[in-house]
């Protein structure tokens, strides 16, 4: 059976997974996760493609971005992988496939899921026991997006930008969305989305995204999440 098309499409976020090959471990300890940021950055600025929120966990990885263009993701993600992966075969001495083969995207409607994606990609290591609250987890963009830390690689949505005149009122109102619990029915529907590879949102979106791609998509039906 041919692989599902990936789709990117220029201006739309993007909440993007991969996961180390048989799910193994893809960091080993601060250097890398340094290391694999830096590269983000760099392949991030050259491909233009923006990116709002990441979280590096011990075997897989959680992005949120916009593509520029067509090629600004796979373009960017390609960078990366591969200054990375060559980096931990040396540093490791090992050899193969870091990643368990490609990445998984799910192209969102930024109206509906941009915070709600955001929020499951900064509670990861919440969920998996790594850490008491977000913002105790080193490498994630909680501490640029909630509490105002500067962080090379992110670049705020414009979503983000409209929640405060200024950078403290910004943050104070992202870290607000952290009160409340992310409803299972939107972590379900993040969930089922990424790892189908399907477009999250409501049925005109989809329908838009389906137009795009030249093929019908369809996703798992339900409920919005509550702001």
């Amino acid at each position: 059976m041919p692989r599902r098309q990936r789709l990117f499409v220029p201006g739309l976020p993007v909440h993007i997974i991969q996961r180390g090959n048989n799910r193994g471990q893809v960091f080993f300890g601060p250097k890398d996760a340094q290391k694999y940021l830096d590269w983000l950055g760099e392949a991030a600025a050259q491909h233009r493609l923006a990116v709002h929120a990441y979280v590096l966990m011990t075997n897989h990885i959680h992005l949120l971005a916009t593509p520029e263009s067509a090629h600004s993701l796979p373009r960017a993600m390609r960078d990366v992988n591969w200054h990375y992966s060559r980096y931990v075969n040396d540093t490791q001495s090992r050899t193969g496939s870091l990643w368990e083969g490609r990445y998984r995207a799910s192209v969102i409607e930024a109206e509906d899921y941009f915070f709600a994606c955001s929020r499951y990609i900064e509670m990861n290591p919440v969920r998996a026991g790594l850490a008491a609250s977000p913002g105790a987890y080193r490498w994630s963009s909680y501490k640029a997006n909630a509490q105002g830390a500067a962080d090379p690689v992110i670049t705020p949505h414009e979503l983000y930008t409209a929640q405060g005149a200024t950078a403290a009122a910004r943050a104070e109102a992202y870290s607000s969305l952290f009160d409340n619990v992310l409803p299972e029915t939107a972590v379900g529907a993040i969930r089922d989305a990424i790892n189908g590879g399907w477009p999250l949102g409501r049925d005109t979106f989809v329908a838009l995204v389906s137009r795009h791609a030249g093929q019908p998509l369809q996703a798992r039906k339900r409920g919005r999440p509550r702001s």
